[in-house]
């Protein structure tokens, strides 16, 4: 397609909105995203979540003043007004409610991570996009990062037998145990291992979280979460024949620029990279890590059909 999508912005308070609308519309930008430009948003906020209830005016202002982007007050007007849509509200509790809003459209919508905070949610949310036959697509950026597409495309060395992660894991009460910061890095152990997860344990204490989980196939992935100040996302992809680092954070090319180059493909294609089965086990993931976290114990996958 030629012409350029009218995009659509849902929920203004995350970083991400500033970040892909520089991309979509400065053409100057060294990683500049052609195709779209966004041209109306609904604010939104929880009011209950500092994270999002301080930084909503500050990033409406941006686009209002910068890049032109229309304001409405309710998330259909978003999309009635739109070719495509990004749902970006910080707060996981609320997309559930905000997607009910505009799926049966049947416009392409990003749904930025967690893509849910319970996998009833989830659930409900990829059975009404069966429904409308909406194509959806929800993901961290990590998952498109330079370093890692590099090493796994790169298959020199043997088949994948693991991978260990380590990154920032804070902590918000409203968006429980790994669904703020700890998507990350298991979204990077889906990426790179794929579904099939089968056990969950976990290992807390007030700074440091260690995930251990075993695929069905025997692989095991692990995730080390620190609340010490080292915010960097680095990993261990280990393959048959030897163990590759991968400085996650260290890229040129931001995380965004390349999340945002296979956003707009899905957006133009209707087809998402990503299966819903994979983002719906995720979900299911990380409610058995926070069992593990509460409980001590591990904690068993339910098999995703």
């Amino acid at each position: 397609m030629s012409q350029e999508l009218k995009l659509g912005m849902i929920g203004l308070d995350t970083s991400h909105v500033t970040a892909f609308t520089e991309l979509l519309h400065d053409k100057n930008h060294p990683y500049h995203v052609p195709g779209g430009r966004v041209v109306i948003a609904f604010p939104g906020g929880s009011q209950d979540f500092d994270l999002s209830r301080n930084r909503v005016a500050q990033f409406a202002e941006t686009l209002t003043q910068q890049y032109g982007v229309k304001m409405t007050k309710s998330a259909a007007e978003v999309a009635l007004q739109s070719d495509a849509i990004f749902l970006e509200s910080v707060d996981g509790r609320v997309h559930r409610a905000q997607f009910e809003e505009i799926v049966s459209l049947g416009k392409p919508i990003f749904i930025d991570k967690p893509f849910a905070l319970t996998s009833g949610d989830a659930a409900a949310m990829i059975q009404l996009a069966e429904k409308y036959r909406t194509t959806i697509m929800s993901c961290s950026a990590l998952r498109f990062s330079e370093p890692l597409n590099s090493a796994l495309n790169d298959r020199s060395k043997g088949e994948v037998i693991g991978i260990d992660m380590a990154g920032p894991m804070t902590i918000e009460p409203t968006q429980p145990g790994l669904f703020w910061y700890g998507i990350h890095p298991v979204e990077v152990l889906y990426a790179v291992l794929g579904r099939g997860c089968r056990r969950i344990e976990v290992i807390t204490n007030t700074d440091h979280d260690l995930v251990v989980a075993e695929w069905e196939d025997g692989r095991i992935g692990t995730i080390r979460g620190n609340r010490k100040g080292n915010t960097s996302f680095i990993g261990t992809l280990h393959r048959e024949m030897q163990s590759v680092y991968l400085d996650i954070s260290g890229s040129q090319k931001p995380f965004y620029a390349s999340l945002l180059e296979q956003i707009m493909d899905m957006f133009r294609t209707h087809k998402s990279p990503i299966d819903t089965n994979e983002t719906f086990e995720i979900i299911q993931f990380i409610e058995a890590a926070n069992k593990s976290r509460e409980s001590g114990l591990p904690v068993a996958m339910a098999k995703v059909t």
